[in-house]
């Protein structure tokens, strides 16, 4: 089967960004993958600008509250106040981050620093540790990944997430070493208890100050011969990272992964193992193993496209890139990411999210296909939030998931979504098109793949009053369906 170039580009503008622009729907069918792939890079290769939620009221408060003198004078009320401007704060900067995956060209850096944002699943209530977080997601989700693993490592809200602080000589504490190991660089089955233990020793006395700023307290330090995967030596904490980098089995470990959620969860070992070589050959060079991936043949083969269910941030931002709106009631947009089960910067345990088929539900997936309308129609979300199952780091005692506990019933609903959908821009690029051609042409700009069901569906729903109320309850009615949730 034939695959069209706009097909091909949609493809790519999905994996490597989160779907097309409505501007870029004219565009689709005139240039090859490759050209797009270069503008994406080149879009993507300024420098990010760090954000910065927190007024100056809490940074103030936040400030008093690191002074040890200031803090004796604090009282409760203060402490209380700190706390609810930290929470506001956090779900101002997710916010934020999700408007700029919406409106940015940078869209592969973007796209890149929300995967290793899952991979590096990091949960904190200090909106200075998160800022600093999603700095190194965006800055360095495209540099090379030791870099990267060292930055996140050193950062307060990875070592206070994972108990890091706690970890002295004497008394070390397994946590960091075991997460650096099991989920962020080898994967389970690839070290031994030993090999934690050892690494835990190595750790001793990586903190961070109240500022978010990394700290190596010697006096902490375990300064002991340690064997570590074989090797032995006195090792510090960048001993250990470095000795898991020239480890093989990391590179193959970080591919399977990047080609997971880039490509196909149905994994190619023969081309994951090319892959890995090439990443491991390069020193972890992270921009030239996403161009290899996105400028192959094999990533625009039919069962790759369509192959991936859209994660919950997927689907908003898309929506929205396609069809620009306003939202009275931005708060609306952090409630729809709570029902859908995907917070960001709030993963649900040390693991991240699951994907896949995990996202669909009976509930949510009633609820993804209700979305689109609800931006139409201005609808209430009145839907109870999943509840997280961040217990031990969402794991039981013996290392395996938790099963969350069910919700209480939701006292309140969220109130209305209130969007202002700008019809203007996405009805301006049909214009041109004929009117029997007009549920086609829609059709193949939304979907990645078809099925003689969709035009079943439309038929019965669409809104034949005039072009205009056609165009709209066509998108509407073709993103509410099973397919659209599908990139």
């Amino acid at each position: 089967m034939e695959i069209s170039n706009q097909l091909k580009n949609q493809h790519l503008l999905w994996r490597a960004g989160f779907g097309p622009a409505v501007e870029q729907l004219n565009e689709l069918s005139k240039y090859s993958p490759d050209r797009y792939y270069k503008a994406l890079v080149k879009a993507s290769a300024k420098e990010p600008q760090y954000i910065n939620v927190a007024n100056s009221q809490l940074i103030d408060l936040y400030e008093q509250q690191q002074d040890a003198g200031k803090r004796k004078n604090m009282d409760e009320m203060q402490r209380r106040e700190i706390n609810r401007m930290q929470q506001a704060a956090v779900r101002n900067l997710s916010l934020y981050w999700l408007k700029e995956m919406v409106a940015t060209s940078a869209q592969l850096r973007e796209k890149m620093a929300f995967f290793w944002h899952g991979h590096f699943a990091s949960r904190n209530g200090n909106i200075f540790y998160n800022q600093l977080l999603l700095n190194v997601f965006r800055k360095h989700g495209l540099s090379d990944f030791g870099t990267l693993l060292k930055e996140v490592s050193q950062s307060a809200s990875m070592l206070y997430f994972l108990n890091n602080q706690q970890n002295r000589k004497g008394r070390p504490n397994e946590n960091f070493a075991r997460e650096v190991m099991e989920l962020f660089t080898l994967g389970r089955g690839n070290y031994t208890e030993k090999d934690i233990k050892e690494a835990a020793r190595a750790f001793t006395g990586w903190t961070a100050t109240g500022k978010g700023e990394f700290v190596f307290r010697e006096n902490n330090h375990d300064t002991g011969e340690k064997t570590i995967l074989g090797k032995t030596g006195n090792f510090n904490g960048d001993d250990v990272l470095n000795i898991i980098l020239e480890n093989k089995q990391t590179a193959l470990f970080i591919t399977q992964k990047v080609y997971a959620f880039f490509v196909n969860e149905k994994i190619d070992k023969a081309t994951v193992a090319k892959l890995a070589d090439q990443f491991y050959n390069s020193k972890y060079d992270i921009a030239a193993l996403m161009e290899t991936i996105f400028t192959s043949d094999w990533f625009y083969q039919p069962q790759n496209i369509g192959a991936r269910i859209k994660s919950p941030i997927e689907l908003l931002v898309g929506i929205q890139r396609m069809l620009p709106m306003k939202l009275d009631n931005d708060y609306a947009l952090f409630n729809m990411q709570k029902i859908l089960g995907q917070q960001l910067l709030y993963p649900p345990n040390v693991a991240g999210w699951a994907g896949g088929r995990a996202w669909i539900d009976s509930s949510t997936l009633m609820m993804r296909l209700r979305i689109p309308q609800m931006f139409y129609d201005r609808d209430e979300l009145n839907v109870t939030p999943k509840q997280d199952d961040d217990v031990m780091m969402g794991r039981k005692t013996d290392g395996t998931a938790a099963v969350p506990v069910k919700s209480a019933p939701q006292k309140k609903p969220y109130g209305a979504v209130d969007a202002r959908i700008d019809w203007s821009q996405y009805i301006n690029k049909y214009e041109k098109t004929k009117r029997e051609q007009l549920l086609a042409t829609i059709k193949n700009n939304l979907l990645q793949i078809h099925s003689p069901r969709v035009q079943e569906v439309i038929n019965k729903n669409i809104d034949e009053s005039s072009r205009e109320a056609f165009i709209r309850s066509a998108t509407v009615q073709l993103m509410s369906t099973p397919e659209y949730q599908l990139c």
